[in-house]
């Protein structure tokens, strides 16, 4: 070849080169994120048909088939985390428990797929106005945390920050406060980075508490600038399958900037079996194909809400 043909070659490929390393940069980091309180294990639910040891390979089940790549959970004792993170495979969680600051109490725990995602660092914080220790904020019923990771993709190189909370079902200085300090710290820590924020906030959409994050300037509401949304119920359903509330307590928050592409409530049942469960027949169908009389349950007393985002570009 000659000397001045293969230059040419180089040189092309060489551009090729670098185009191609160019689009990889910019190559829109999408996330599949939710929020889930996952209900604490408790004999009372148990005996109203509503148990942990049911309950869980529904909600695991869900959480695979809708593709949940980084949730936050809130409620969750860590008996139930770790069976869930067993019938997650390829999934790991951070977060401590609210009551010792180890494994005692409710967690707001992230579960994260540990093949799509690096976890950088993380930390906990509490709602009071000691946040590096466990303690009961304000006028709250109890301790409050609230769990946060700093990931990257491993497909786009792209960092991000992830919060998960849990505010209080009582006090409302305590959610004022708490919704305070929570936008503070995401100042403090990412400083201008991507973030999601999820949780059980024990506010709706029409409660002043909720416009301390919308107003905040580093947080909109998901569900507000989705492209396509899913939401034929609120957030919270108390394990009734026949509930309807226009509420939505918990919440999807993302850095303003970022591209909303689904937002939806996730509204999925299962059935159990009644005591008086009778084989039936319905003529619209073949003969074959027979009914049994169940009762439709939910996996917890809150509907999940997944979303699917574009991080924006720093």
């Amino acid at each position: 070849m000659k000397p001045t043909r293969f230059l040419s070659v180089l040189t092309a490929a060489l551009a090729v080169t670098l185009i191609s390393g160019c689009g990889a940069s910019r190559r829109a980091t999408t996330l599949q994120v939710g929020s889930f309180n996952i209900r604490y294990e408790n004999r009372g639910d148990s005996l109203r048909g509503n148990g942990w040891g049911q309950r869980c390979p529904v909600i695991t089940q869900l959480i695979l088939f809708h593709d949940f790549q980084i949730f936050g959970t809130q409620e969750g004792k860590i008996n139930q985390l770790e069976q869930m993170k067993a019938q997650l495979p390829g999934y790991d969680y951070i977060g401590l428990g609210r009551d010792d600051g180890v494994h005692k109490g409710e967690h707001s725990a992230i579960f994260y797929n540990t093949g799509l995602f690096d976890l950088l660092d993380h930390g906990d914080f509490w709602l009071s106005q000691t946040p590096e220790i466990p303690s009961v904020g304000w006028d709250a019923a109890m301790n409050r945390i609230c769990t946060w990771g700093h990931f990257k993709s491993k497909e786009t190189k792209q960092d991000f920050y992830y919060f998960s909370l849990h505010m209080d079902h009582i006090g409302v200085q305590a959610r004022m406060e708490s919704a305070k300090l929570v936008v503070s710290k995401i100042r403090e820590i990412c400083k201008g980075k991507p973030v999601v924020l999820t949780g059980d906030f024990n506010v709706d959409q029409t409660n002043p508490i909720y416009n301390v994050f919308v107003e905040s300037g580093v947080l909109a509401d998901s569900y507000e600038v989705c492209e396509i949304r899913y939401a034929m119920d609120g957030t919270a359903n108390g394990f009734d399958p026949n509930s309807f509330t226009n509420s939505r307590i918990d919440h999807v928050f993302v850095s303003p900037q970022t591209r909303v592409i689904r937002y939806g409530v996730l509204t999925d049942t299962y059935r159990t079996m009644t005591p008086e469960a009778q084989k039936y027949e319905n003529g619209n169908f073949p003969k074959e194909i027979s009914f049994q009389a169940y009762q439709a349950r939910t996996p917890s007393d809150h509907f999940p809400v997944k979303v699917i985002l574009q991080l924006p570009k720093k």
